[in-house]
């Protein structure tokens, strides 16, 4: 599944980017990025004339759409979609159904859905045919390290003489050539090798994605064998927008009625307590 990273650059040269890409240092880890600006104020749609909204995610997704142990919908995404609907007055008129990610496209192109929560990337062929919200969420991209590996700084430039380990083919192989071309990468043909490469210390360090890295070294997976390093870096270039709500192109009004909501639970800081209450570590 791919997922989403919100945009903080233009086309900057690498030099550029590398400075530009990386979260503020006076940022709190645990802060949401601002996705909204608190002054802007985005206009009430009318929904009236909507019977249902019917809204349309997975169960393999956690933390962002799994179901819990009694069978419950539950995840990041699951309560925002609740949070959305309450705030735009259509509880009664919202229902969330689980299916297979391969199936979201087509069920909510012939009719069996209103929108899409489950980081479906908003590609430039996927928005000729749907519509898509403004992101509520950027995820970025990480280094995890080896804690064996001996380093004399903190900083992305202790690895210039070491094994860096990616998954080949991936955008962030792609983002790691361009952010970091002084860097030796060693492909992995998947992330499960690369993870038992960098457990194991045949690379020092790793880049991958930075939503599956930190829940990996902080699981029993990792053995406590590492920790992440450096970072984050965002990029819409390679790691696309951010996490988004898909709507069919006919749905201009339902589509305006989401950024609005979304924007509402940015200013009243709803969406940095789910945020807090499924990334109580932050992403950044």
């Amino acid at each position: 599944m791919q997922l989403l990273v919100v945009v903080i650059y233009g086309l900057l040269s690498a030099t550029q980017a590398l400075a530009a890409s990386t979260a503020p240092p006076s940022t709190p880890a645990t802060q949401l990025p601002l996705m909204f600006d608190a002054r802007e104020r985005v206009e009430r749609q009318d929904l009236s004339t909507i019977l249902r909204v019917r809204i349309l995610t997975t169960v393999d997704f956690p933390p962002f759409n799994f179901a819990d142990q009694s069978g419950r919908l539950s995840g990041f995404n699951i309560d925002l979609a609740r949070e959305i609907c309450t705030v735009l007055k259509i509880e009664a008129k919202c229902q969330i159904q689980a299916m297979p990610f391969a199936d979201l496209e087509k069920t909510l192109e012939d009719g069996g859905g209103e929108a899409v929560m489950a980081a479906v990337a908003a590609t430039p062929s996927l928005r000729q045919r749907f519509l898509f919200s403004r992101p509520y969420l950027g995820i970025p991209a990480r280094f995890a390290r080896n804690n064996a590996a001996t380093l004399a700084a903190t900083t992305v430039s202790d690895l210039s003489d070491r094994p860096v380990g990616v998954v080949k083919g991936t955008a962030h192989e792609a983002m790691l050539r361009a952010f970091f071309p002084k860097l030796t990468q060693k492909p992995f043909d998947s992330y499960e090798d690369m993870l038992e490469a960098l457990k194991e210390r045949q690379v020092d360090a790793v880049f991958a994605d930075g939503l599956r890295l930190p829940f990996w070294v902080a699981s029993e997976a990792s053995e406590t064998c590492c920790s992440l390093f450096d970072g984050p870096y965002l990029s819409q270039k390679f790691l696309g927008e951010g996490l988004t709500i898909m709507v069919r192109r006919n749905d201009p009004t339902l589509a305006a009625a989401f950024d609005q909501a979304l924007a509402e639970l940015s200013r009243n800081g709803r969406l940095q307590e789910l945020y807090l209450r499924y990334f109580p570590n932050g992403l950044y």
